[in-house]
């Protein structure tokens, strides 16, 4: 039963990988090989896009975002908390909390970076000069945007770290050294 409140969480951040359009040409390539390459012609009859089972479960990815946004609200509390000592007093800062640190920013690098998030900030508007903020806010998203690939990988490489780090230390490995 430990477990299991992890395998509940997991389930939104590996929701929204799985269903993220980067990851998504990585597999349809080599599962379905849809498409083969460029200039390739599509080795199926119809092209049905992602109206059937089972690519038709794709279109929760704006679904999975929003719970990707909490959990990177919950990991922003954690990295937060990780700068007070045994004691609770603030201003401790080791290797951990820099390890807590660049996995968070990549996280929200890698969050904020998806397509679905560049559709919420700027989507549905006809003209952009009647909203000057949300065009900055749209093209900032859209150069993020533009790095999903390495920002995927980066957060993923970084969330693997920072647990087996956090496993290490927990197991009594080592101590975590401090800076401060």
């Amino acid at each position: 039963m430990g477990h299991l409140p992890a395998i509940i969480i997991l389930i939104f951040p590996l929701g929204f990988r799985l269903t993220c359009y980067y990851y998504r040409k990585a597999y349809y390539r080599g599962f379905w090989a849809s498409p083969p390459a460029c200039a390739v012609a599509e080795p199926h009859r119809k092209y049905t896009g992602e109206t059937r089972f089972p690519l038709i479960l794709q279109n929760v990815h704006r679904y999975f975002f929003y719970a990707a946004i909490v959990v990177a609200g919950i990991l922003t509390y954690d990295t937060v908390l990780a700068f007070r000592d045994e004691t609770y007093a603030w201003g401790h800062m080791g290797l951990g909390t820099v390890v807590f640190l660049v996995n968070i920013v990549l996280i929200w690098a890698y969050t904020i970076s998806c397509h679905s998030c560049r559709h919420i900030v700027g989507g549905k508007l006809k003209h952009f000069s009647r909203h000057p903020v949300r065009y900055r806010m749209w093209q900032w998203v859209g150069r993020l945007n533009a790095r999903h690939m390495l920002l995927a990988w980066a957060s993923l490489v970084s969330v693997a770290l920072a647990d087996f780090y956090v496993y290490l230390v927990a197991s009594g490995v080592f101590e975590d050294p401090r800076f401060f």
